[in-house]
């Protein structure tokens, strides 16, 4: 029992690190040697838990990138009240409360994306996951917007869906061109601009 506990906390050190030196520097850039030094773990202890960095890019996506994406965009698109407001709270309050550094560095999710989301398949259909399971329940939302007549019912559910997705990590990868947060105010604008054309 001791010695499985002593090896899901040395395996939750590889992940947290490693996932934040992904973020900050890229998976490619990022190497099992550099990841074992922020550790102070031998490397011996990574392979006794990986076979190699693609493994451990999976494990990311599905226990880092996947939760904050779940926490941060999915949980509060499933609350109880009006759709229209719920819709426009999440996308709007989730950008305005970002963090500095996430606002630098984007979306871990987006950055896997762009990085390697063509060029490993497996990496590839856990990502496209989390993008469907968002999918989903925004499409939910928006149908239930429409029942309640807070939502214009002859709006199409899945293209609003995927637009606002896709402009929401836009933004995201976008943002890290800046210095500041002007260019994020102007898509904000224009965001709450493209909501009052759904609303009801």
């Amino acid at each position: 029992m001791q010695q499985e506990l002593k090896s899901e906390i040395t395996k939750q050190i590889i992940i947290d690190k490693a996932f934040d030196l992904f973020y900050k520097n890229g998976f490619k850039t990022t190497s099992i040697d550099k990841i074992m030094k922020e550790t102070t773990l031998s490397k011996g202890a990574f392979y006794h838990h990986y076979k190699n960095k693609k493994e451990l890019g999976q494990a990311i996506i599905d226990l880092k990138v996947q939760k904050r994406v779940v926490q941060g965009m999915i949980l509060p698109l499933k609350k109880s009240g009006n759709a229209f407001q719920i819709l426009e709270r999440v996308f709007i309050t989730r950008l305005q409360k970002l963090p500095l550094f996430d606002k630098q560095h984007g979306c871990p999710m987006n950055n896997f994306i762009n990085e390697i989301g063509n060029s490993e398949i497996a990496f590839q259909n856990a990502l496209k996951n989390i993008i469907e399971t968002w999918k989903t329940a925004l499409v939910q939302l928006i149908d239930r917007g429409k029942q309640e007549q807070s939502i214009k019912e002859d709006i199409p559910s899945k293209a609003v869906a995927m637009y606002l997705i896709s402009s929401f990590e836009g933004i995201r990868g976008i943002r890290k061109l800046y210095a500041d947060d002007s260019i994020l105010e102007e898509y904000l604008s224009g965001l709450a601009f493209y909501l009052k054309q759904i609303k009801a």
